[in-house]
């Protein structure tokens, strides 16, 4: 097994949700953590609850905007001398039938979910071949399963698993480990949902989080590319 110990994690959307979690587990787990947000104030709620578990920096930061990702990673290096795993996590869903799904929901999907991850992925790329380092990218089982009003959604995560299945044999070469996550429900704020008691069949962000610790610790040799991750139960009717 691998140790993960002091060892430097970037997370892309890390100030709730799945990203989150993963930060969490990755504390607890004594790695160093920098996670990003696109405002200064859920940055400093999330940074203020996850200092108590380690060592965790935030960054405003857009993963639509390249410039800004080049500039999230010198950080995390300038802080920290390396970066060692990238949770490109960042997501945005719009869900509707095409004939009522916007311009602007279409855009918006595809310019967070995936071209997000690509300027992401890009800008860490050369502070991972130092270390041989780890990328995860968070897709979905929507990525693999597609339902009526998902068109942007299923397009973007259908889209992200192709991108990193690619991308996880070109960077076999280099050195650096890939995976891409695709989870069913999560118990999660995502697409305006708020977490509650009901939602205790569904997949739980600190059961994401231990999962990717888990990863983490693999012999080097083992790679699982792509993880299916759902429900052990059905929904509650």
């Amino acid at each position: 097994m691998r140790s993960i110990e002091n060892k430097v994690a970037l997370i892309t959307g890390g100030t709730k949700g799945i990203g989150y979690g993963i930060a969490e587990a990755m504390l607890k787990d004594n790695m160093k953590v920098a996670i990003t947000g696109r405002t200064q104030e859920g940055i400093d709620v999330a940074v203020a609850e996850l200092k108590k578990y380690g060592e965790v920096m935030g960054i405003v930061a857009d993963v639509r905007e390249a410039a800004v990702m080049r500039l999230a990673t010198t950080t995390v290096v300038d802080k920290w001398g390396q970066l060692d795993v990238l949770i490109a996590n960042a997501g945005v869903g719009h869900f509707g039938s095409i004939t009522e799904l916007s311009d602007q929901q279409w855009q918006e999907t595809i310019d967070i979910n995936l071209t997000g991850v690509f300027n992401s992925v890009r800008a860490a790329i050369p502070a991972l071949k130092e270390t041989k380092g780890y990328i995860f990218t968070i897709a979905s089982l929507a990525g693999a399963n597609f339902f009526a009003g998902g068109s942007a959604y299923n397009a973007s995560k259908f889209g992200l698993v192709g991108f990193t299945q690619a991308m996880m044999l070109d960077l076999r070469h280099e050195g650096i480990n890939v995976s891409t996550i695709m989870p069913g429900s999560v118990a999660t704020y995502f697409n305006n949902h708020i977490p509650n008691e009901q939602d205790d069949w569904k997949i739980q962000i600190e059961d994401l989080g231990q999962l990717v610790v888990d990863v983490l610790k693999l012999d080097p040799r083992t790679l699982p590319s792509k993880i299916e991750v759902r429900p052990s139960q059905p929904p509650k009717k």
